[in-house]
């Protein structure tokens, strides 16, 4: 589900004040203030004083926008989507909190209006995504620092640029760093019809491999099967059909999948890791059915499965730019050098160069080239919050986002 911070019809700057931000990022004293009336030099933001149910804590609130200091740089978000890491922050049980008074939101694009006098990464008209999770996307417009965002190219799609910094990037990050999969070799995953589920359709298929994809049973299951499929999926069952004795005949044609992704948890991640191959690994990023992982002291001993978690905010705090990646990227081709920066930048000659954060010239093609679609969208202004960020709780074929053109065909 999406949320994009800029309203369709107010045009006012927006502001990051300091009561706002994680303590580690301060510059500036405290000064953020929450009014009911709008003023030209304030803005809308959603913004939760405690934790708790997203529908009751969060409130539209306008903020006042901070001064432009010599290495901040005023951006005005175009778009950013609710996603499930977004809910359960705002509930209080995320990973990563930020200090309260918050506003909601990690992940969005937004166009940079003006930058201070020290800034000499980003200039005005460029596209930015926030560098890291807390900063707070779902408002208007807002003062950020510079080391704070991650430029992108401004014409690849307002809604891919909005999602590249989370879902994709976790599972281009699955495929390559557990298991060395080869063309040819399978995956098997639950909850395929998610964010990451479908990027990792996408992104496998380019790289050769195949997936099978678990959805839950549903009255549109076939239209949702066909468009996975149109995505690259290569097999696309039921949690039932999964359970079923006749997925051993299927497996007599099929590679049994070397690499699980489990986002559910319960009896579907059970019934992963019961298909997996001897060896193989299962990688948790998700709980969405709230229960415990299973798994039985035969499979762990007689066919040696490995579980991991992973996370993708620890993902970057353990792999700083300036480090090559541990991941052998063999498989990709040579033509395409790999570098590592915050920097993502077109050459004259087409030639794709750098990364953002945690990805490579093979992934950036894909997003670049439009070839990596994102989920089926709806648009909407930030005004309808109320019923927009409930529906977050549900949504996992599409999403919702409020954008400040109000003109994508999405709606």
């Amino acid at each position: 589900m999406w949320v994009c911070g800029a309203l369709c019809r107010t045009r006012a700057p927006a502001q990051l004040g300091q009561r706002l931000l994680p303590e580690s990022r301060r510059r500036r004293p405290a000064s953020a203030s929450f009014s009911a009336s709008a003023e030209p030099s304030r803005v809308r933001a959603l913004v939760y004083e405690h934790h708790g149910d997203p529908a009751k804590v969060v409130e539209l609130k306008n903020l006042e926008l901070a001064a432009v200091g010599g290495s901040d740089v005023h951006v005005k978000m175009l778009a950013a989507p609710i996603n499930p890491s977004d809910i359960n922050m705002i509930q209080g049980n995320y990973g990563l909190l930020p200090q309260l008074p918050a506003v909601g939101g990690n992940e969005g694009v937004g166009q940079v209006v003006a930058v201070g006098s020290g800034v000499t990464g980003v200039k005005p008209g460029d596209w930015v995504i926030p560098a890291n999770p807390g900063l707070g996307t779902w408002r208007t417009e807002a003062v950020f620092g510079e080391e704070e965002l991650i430029t992108v190219p401004s014409d690849i799609p307002l809604q891919s640029a909005a999602t590249l910094g989370v879902n994709p990037c976790t599972a281009y990050r699955m495929l390559v760093d557990f298991e060395r999969l080869r063309p040819g070799d399978s995956i098997i995953q639950n909850a395929s019809n998610s964010g990451v589920g479908q990027a990792v359709i996408q992104i496998a298929a380019a790289r050769g491999l195949r997936t099978i994809n678990v959805l839950r049973d549903r009255p549109d299951l076939q239209k949702l099967t066909d468009r996975l499929k149109n995505l690259g999926a290569n097999h696309v069952v039921t949690e039932e059909e999964l359970r079923k004795p006749e997925m051993k005949s299927f497996f007599k044609d099929v590679p049994q999948p070397r690499l699980a992704l489990n986002c559910v948890g319960g009896k579907s991640s059970t019934e992963l890791l019961r298909h997996l191959a001897p060896g193989g690994t299962m990688v948790t990023y998700g709980g969405m059915a709230k229960q415990p992982v299973i798994a039985s002291v035969s499979q762990l001993i007689f066919k040696d499965l490995k579980l991991r978690g992973f996370w993708l905010s620890q993902w970057k705090k353990d792999h700083s730019p300036v480090f090559p990646s541990i991941t052998s990227e063999s498989a990709l081709p040579r033509r395409w050098p790999k570098y590592w920066s915050f920097s993502f930048s077109i050459s004259p000659s087409n030639e794709y160069s750098g990364l953002i954060s945690c990805r490579t010239d093979w992934f950036d093609l894909l997003a670049v080239q439009g070839t990596l679609k994102s989920l089926l969208q709806h648009s909407s202004s930030i005004s309808d919050w109320e019923t927009k960020i409930p529906h977050g709780l549900k949504a996992r074929s599409k999403k919702i986002f409020f954008n400040s053109h109000n003109c994508l065909n999405y709606c």
